[in-house]
C-alpha cells in the first residue's frame, strides 16, 4: 500500500472522513533539507463530520494526530484544508 493509499485510510477510518483527497507534491520540494527523494510532502483534504464546531487548529490537530505513524515513517509536511460535513448530509 503506497503512502497517498495509507493516509487517505487512516483519516478515513480514525475520522470517519466521507471525502479525502491526498495530492503528493513532494516534487515540489527537491532540494528541501527533508526531502528524502519524495513521498514526503502531500496536500490533503479532509471531510469529516468530527471537525464540526471545531476550530481549524482544532480539526488539523486531530488530522495530525491520526497520522502520527506516517510522521514516525518519514512524511514530513502536510497542506491541509479541513471541512465539517453535518451527520446525514452528503
Amino acid at each position: 500500500m503506497t503512502r497517498p493509499d495509507r493516509i487517505e485510510a487512516r483519516l478515513r477510518e480514525a475520522l470517519g472522513a466521507t471525502r479525502v483527497t491526498v495530492v503528493d507534491e513532494s516534487h515540489l520540494h527537491v532540494g528541501h533539507p527533508a526531502d528524502r527523494g519524495g513521498d514526503t510532502h502531500f496536500r490533503v483534504t479532509v471531510v469529516s463530520p468530527r471537525f464540526a464546531g471545531l476550530s481549524k487548529v482544532a480539526a488539523q490537530r486531530l488530522v495530525y494526530e491520526a497520522l502520527a505513524e506516517e510522521f514516525d515513517r518519514g512524511l514530513h509536511a502536510l497542506a491541509l484544508h479541513t471541512l465539517a460535513e453535518e451527520p446525514g448530509v452528503s
